[in-house]
């Protein structure tokens, strides 16, 4: 199965949900976004790395990456493999001393937060970014959903709190729900929503 590269976009902050984040991949030469849900550390531990700050005691991540360094592992690239009940799976693809490849079992964000420090390519496979990516741009037939008059300003997303309010849109609701929220750059309210749209869709 051919492998699609991505690369880290953006990291995101949800507006409605304290402590919720997401790191968002995007395809490369593409349209597609792959947003995935993160815990606060790994967050961190990814922004460090993007920003090339340098903490005065060395993070896990980074122990982790000195560690493979001084035994002379290089990480070759991160793949994202699989996608089971909204639950992302990645491994590490390392080569030791001895030439010999090894494939380690690895948190999703963990693998990212390592590929960021290792400046190593990441992938996954395009069932995956079938069944949970987003696209940057409208899809046709969407612009005239959330079209304003010239000189008027966009109405915010309707505020959803929960998976219960969810049920309560219908199909169209849902996917103008979604185009407002990709354009606050609210990727963790975005993937409840594409994940209830999927259920309806029956995937």
């Amino acid at each position: 199965m051919k492998k699609i590269e991505l690369e880290i976009v953006a990291l995101s902050h949800s507006i409605t949900q304290t402590h919720s984040y997401a790191v968002v991949l995007g395809e490369v030469n593409g349209l597609r976004r792959l947003p995935i849900v993160i815990g606060g550390f790994e967050a961190q531990a990814i922004a460090v790395a993007l920003e090339r700050m340098q903490p005065t005691r060395p993070l896990t991540h980074d122990l982790f990456a000195n560690f493979m360094s001084t035994f002379g592992i290089d990480l070759l690239e991160v793949v994202i493999y699989k996608l089971e009940e909204g639950i992302f799976f990645a491994k590490l693809l390392c080569q030791g001393l001895d030439g010999e490849s090894i494939e380690i079992d690895s948190r999703t964000s963990d693998a990212l937060a390592l590929a960021v420090r290792a400046s190593c390519r990441i992938y996954t496979f395009e069932n995956i970014l079938e069944a949970a990516g987003l696209y940057l741009d409208q899809p046709e037939g969407a612009a005239a959903a959330t079209e304003t008059p010239e000189g008027t300003t966009k109405a915010p997303a309707r505020k959803v709190t929960s998976d219960k309010d969810l049920k309560k849109l219908s199909l169209e609701e849902l996917n103008t729900l979604l185009q407002q929220v990709l354009d606050q750059e609210d990727y963790v309210r975005a993937i409840t929503i594409r994940d209830e749209i999927n259920n309806r869709k029956g995937k």
